[in-house]
This record gives structure tokens, C-alpha cells and sequence, in this order.
């Protein structure tokens, strides 16, 4: 099974977002969080982690890029108790056994979005506020062979003109 992890390429994150997450932890969308939201909400950092922000499952910050890579089934599972828990905690869920359900069923809906692309394939997230709610759209972007070639320095130690 695949899912994806925060990547950063700069420290923009950390400027752009209230609570950025951190690079590694496992992100699902996090759309949810903007279920109730209008207009008037989509200011300053808050319209950021809005329009593009995928959401860490251990800081619950925001990221703007992930990466594909695989999960263990056990890995998966603190992922549900976690975001089951923060169900609970920030957003009033009745029980963790209700929570538990959602927490997998965004789990399930992120591993399918990752599971077509190959590892260390880069994802964004963009979201519009329509009259039906939050419409999220992604952006992929393949993951590149890079060749030694591309990076090495051709020539030899005691060749003064390499």
C-alpha cells in the first residue's frame, strides 16, 4: 500500500502556513477541516492552508508537497488511531470507534489517490470553495531518473585544463 509523506524543497512552508508540518510525517488531504468555511474565513495563512495544504497525521500541520511511498499495515494503523483521536479531540467526534471509521476512510481515500503513482511521486493539492462545498484537484508530478551524468564532473585530478 502507498501513501505519501511531507517533502520540502525551502523553508517557504514554515512562513506560509500557522502550523507547518513536519518533513516526513504522513499527510492525507485534510479537506475536512474546511467543510464548514465560507468566504469570509480565506484570509492571511488560513487562505493558504486552504488552497493547497495537505494535512500531517502527527503535527495535523499543513505541507505543500508530498511524496508517494509505501506504508505498513501497522504504520497505517497508529495513522487511524491518531487522526481517530484528533476527530475526537478537535472536531467532537462521539466515540473513537465512530472516529476510527472516518480516520480509515481518509486513509482509504489518500492511499487510492497514491496507489497509480510510482514512489517518490511529487503531489499538490489545489481547492476551490463552490456553492457545493470544497472541490479539491491534484497535481502529479513524476518523479525523474536523474542520470551520474547529469551531476559529475567529467575529467582527471592531474589533467590541468579539466
Amino acid at each position: 500500500m502507498k501513501l505519501a509523506r511531507a517533502i520540502h524543497f525551502d523553508e517557504s512552508d514554515t512562513r506560509v502556513f500557522h502550523n507547518p508540518a513536519r518533513t516526513g510525517e504522513w499527510c492525507i488531504s485534510g479537506g475536512f477541516e474546511f467543510s464548514n468555511w465560507s468566504e469570509a474565513d480565506l484570509v492571511g495563512k488560513a487562505r493558504q492552508a486552504f488552497a493547497n495544504g495537505w494535512l500531517g497525521c502527527e503535527t495535523f500541520g499543513r505541507v505543500s508537497f508530498v511524496a508517494v511511498t509505501q506504508i505498513e499495515s501497522g504504520e497505517r494503523d497508529t495513522l487511524a488511531d491518531r487522526l481517530a483521536q484528533h476527530f475526537v479531540d478537535v472536531y467532537g467526534a462521539p466515540s473513537l470507534e465512530t472516529a476510527r471509521e472516518v480516520a480509515i476512510e481518509e486513509l482509504s481515500q489518500m492511499a487510492d489517490l497514491c496507489d497509480e503513482h510510482a514512489a517518490n511521486t511529487l503531489l499538490t493539492v489545489a481547492r476551490d470553495l463552490t456553492e457545493a462545498g470544497v472541490r479539491e484537484t491534484y497535481r502529479v508530478i513524476e518523479a525523474q531518473d536523474a542520470g551520474l551524468e547529469q551531476f559529475a564532473i567529467h575529467g582527471a585530478l592531474d589533467d590541468p585544463q579539466s
